[in-house]
């Protein structure tokens, strides 16, 4: 009788050990990374083949250091802050990313929107990321001076403001490591080239990596 109830115990024993080995050896999905990329025709790979993006890039590199993490790019050409709030909550149900890169504000700032309704129109957005448990990262924008000194100054000033106001990660310029090279743009001098794609991604990417922690 003491033989058989020990033959359980060590069966019993083994089981839950075999149990807690196969548990172990599972994959970590909670701890994948979902990237969302919510911006304009700047991160949507306009004139370029959408394999040349700078998002297409990240999602290469992050599977070439081996990381889970996955790449969404919802970006579309021509988007506008008030565009961008009417359908990021969709995005977020759908997608649920645990980062969000919010690449918005150029075409308001190119068709001389009122800043004030773009900066509410992106922090409206960064309230749904948060509301989703997603961590931010806004990414700015600046003007040529032929849009005035005050108007440029309040429009650059609106990405800082709102990063410092809620906390989220800020890239202040998307454009910074090309602005002032006229080959790394196309015939038309707002969208970057196919080779000047690497480039906005080492940018973003010095940004984005805290946050991948």
């Amino acid at each position: 009788m003491l033989a058989a109830l020990e033959c359980n115990r060590r069966l019993r024993a083994g089981f839950f050990t075999l149990i807690a080995l196969l548990f172990l050896s599972l994959p970590a999905h909670g701890a994948e990374k979902r990237i969302l990329v919510f911006g304009d025709s700047l991160s949507a790979g306009f004139g370029i083949a959408v394999s040349q993006s700078w998002p297409a890039l990240l999602g290469q590199r992050l599977q070439a250091n081996g990381s889970a993490a996955t790449v969404t790019n919802a970006s579309i050409s021509g988007e506008t802050t008030a565009g961008g709030r009417a359908r990021l909550d969709a995005a977020l149900g759908q997608f649920k990313p645990s980062v969000v890169i919010l690449a918005l504000g150029a075409n308001d700032g190119l068709r001389g929107l009122p800043v004030a309704a773009m900066k509410e129109n992106l922090a409206a957005m960064v309230a749904l990321a948060k509301k989703r448990q997603a961590r931010v990262l806004l990414v700015g924008m600046r003007l040529p001076p032929n849009y005035g000194p005050q108007y440029t100054k309040d429009f650059d000033d609106a990405f800082r403001d709102l990063a410092r106001r809620e906390k989220i990660a800020l890239l202040p310029f998307l454009l910074e490591p090309i602005a002032l090279d006229q080959q790394a743009f196309q015939a038309d001098g707002l969208h970057p080239t196919a080779a000047a794609q690497p480039k906005i991604l080492d940018h973003v990417w010095a940004a984005l990596k805290p946050l991948l922690g």
